[in-house]
Parts: C-alpha cells; structure tokens; sequence
C-alpha cells in the first residue's frame, strides 16, 4: 500500500506566537494518527519559485491515514491556533509505493 505524505512549505511567518501554540497541538495529533515526521524546520535550499522558509515532511502508512489525520478533531484544533499566523503551501500527496 502506498504511504501518504504531508508536504507543508511556508511562504510566510506573521505571527511566531501562533506557530508556536501550533507547536503544542500539532505534534500529538499527527502521532495519534500515525504519522511520522522526516523534516522540520531543517536547512533549506529553493530552486526555481521556490522559497527558503520552513519546510516540514511528515510520512504516514497510507494516503487514507494522511487525509483522515487531518481532518481529525485534534489536527483541527491545532490548525485553529495557527490561522491567521503563517501563509503555507499544505498539500497531501500518495507514494510510489
């Protein structure tokens, strides 16, 4: 069964204290749905449009264990602590394999 991904590249950080309370939330519902994350926040080189801001990679054991994660309960809690406080590119996407 193919994994799923989150792919979250932020163009823009306004306001630090939403991401933080993000911080909080996030993490504990993205493990409760099984997902595992590859990279936070790490060093980051943009090439063609892309932007050299915070990317995180978050792997899960399906695509479906990807989307329902998201839409859980918890995941949006923490997406109400962080509106209005980053401008992000979010996307979910299925492996290979």
């Amino acid at each position: 069964m193919p994994k799923g991904y989150w792919v979250s590249v932020y163009r823009s950080i306004s306001d630090p204290e939403k991401l933080a309370a993000y911080g909080k939330l996030a993490p504990s519902a993205v493990e409760a749905g099984g997902g595992r994350v590859l990279t936070r926040g790490s060093r980051v080189v943009a090439y063609d449009a892309g932007i050299a801001e915070r990317t995180v990679l978050i792997e899960f054991d399906s695509f479906e264990q990807a989307v329902a994660t998201h839409e859980s309960a918890a995941y949006q809690e923490a997406l109400a602590a962080l509106a209005g406080g980053v401008e992000r590119d979010f996307r979910i996407v299925e492996g290979l394999d």
